[in-house]
């Protein structure tokens, strides 16, 4: 569903002591000449490969950063799977069921693109269990009534397309590559939140009135999952460098509110923030500040949902452990038989 430039630190790095350097390892002129060809590619903007030599600190952001984009996509399901059951008409059951599997297979596709980078999904899946693997703040907030699903669909994959269509020209080839498909069925989930909640706004005023209040709960955790302000994001600058970002957290966010501002028009609620108001100098939105407390807090695993996301998700992969037993039985099973065939 939805990727987010977290920035936080990458624990794998090297922390000097305070007050000390750390001395640079001397690079040899075979490495100095891969990285010039690195270089090279990265400025004619040219794909990198899984084959191609990469920095190491290349490979660990994207293995950080798709990774995350990959559990935020499967932990992205938890919110909304909350109300498949509860879904208002067969209609509404079926097109909710159709986007969380859309969701998993999103998920699917970058764990696969990650492991093009030499990591396994099993070690992915650890960290991600262990609370050592950051996935998107937004999905540690409650879906308290249907509205939320569609306000989810409208403003929070909304978001994600604003994130993800940039990343389809990511430098590095598979997961530029895998974001094409995912981009297009994101499309799809916006336009299905925002038909949802148009319908729900033509309805009741008890309906009304339930969009608009989960319009005023998500906005401002759905404007701080762009990330941190540009001066407060330490790795932008070399993501961009890389290829790996195209558009600052900023910048993001600031296009995501200028398309949102009239679509909320049309729908007929108000977005939460006095200070929202067009800027005819800069031909933008202004917008009131985020608080970026509660983000961090709920980054750090303190939101109202985190425990709970947590604990979903590793009690549905421990209960399918015996799915994946079966398959590598079966798989054991069907590489027996060939040998024995062959001989």
């Amino acid at each position: 569903m939805y990727t987010q430039s977290l920035d936080i630190p990458d624990p794998s790095s090297a922390t000097a002591p305070s007050g000390l350097r750390p001395v640079p390892e001397p690079v040899s002129a075979e490495t100095a000449a891969l990285q010039a060809r690195f270089d090279a590619a990265i400025d004619a903007d040219r794909k990198i490969e899984p084959r191609d030599w990469m920095p190491e600190a290349y490979r660990r952001t994207l293995v950080r950063q798709i990774s995350q984009h990959a559990h935020s996509e499967i932990v992205g399901m938890l919110p909304e799977g909350n109300w498949i059951s509860r879904a208002p008409s067969l209609k509404r059951k079926a097109i909710l069921l159709a986007k969380v599997q859309d969701e998993g297979g999103h998920g699917l596709y970058l764990y696969s693109a990650a492991e093009t980078l030499g990591t396994s999904r099993d070690q992915m899946l650890d960290a991600l269990h262990a609370g050592k693997a950051k996935y998107s703040s937004i999905f540690n907030y409650p879906t308290l009534t249907w509205a939320d699903v569609g306000v989810i669909g409208w403003l929070v994959d909304g978001a994600a397309i604003m994130n993800q269509v940039p990343i389809c020209r990511c430098s590095y080839g598979p997961y530029a590559r895998a974001m094409i498909r995912i981009c297009k069925e994101e499309s799809f989930h916006q336009r299905q939140g925002f038909e949802s909640l148009m319908a729900q706004m033509q309805g009741t005023a008890a309906q009304r009135e339930m969009v608009q209040d989960a319009v005023n709960r998500w906005w401002w955790p759905v404007l701080a999952m762009f990330g941190p302000p540009d001066a407060d994001s330490p790795n932008s600058a070399q993501g961009m460098r890389w290829g790996i970002k195209r558009i600052s957290n900023d910048e993001l966010r600031q296009k995501f509110v200028d398309a949102t501002v009239p679509q909320a028009k049309i729908l007929g609620v108000t977005l939460p923030d006095p200070e929202l108001k067009w800027n005819e100098a800069t031909q933008r939105h202004d917008y009131g500040a985020i608080d970026w407390d509660e983000f961090w807090a709920t980054v750090n695993g303190n939101g109202p949902c985190n425990k709970e996301r947590l604990a979903t998700r590793v009690k549905a992969h421990e209960d399918g452990q015996w799915v994946r037993d079966a398959a590598l039985a079966h798989a054991a099973k069907q590489r027996t038989r060939t040998l024995k065939e062959a001989a």
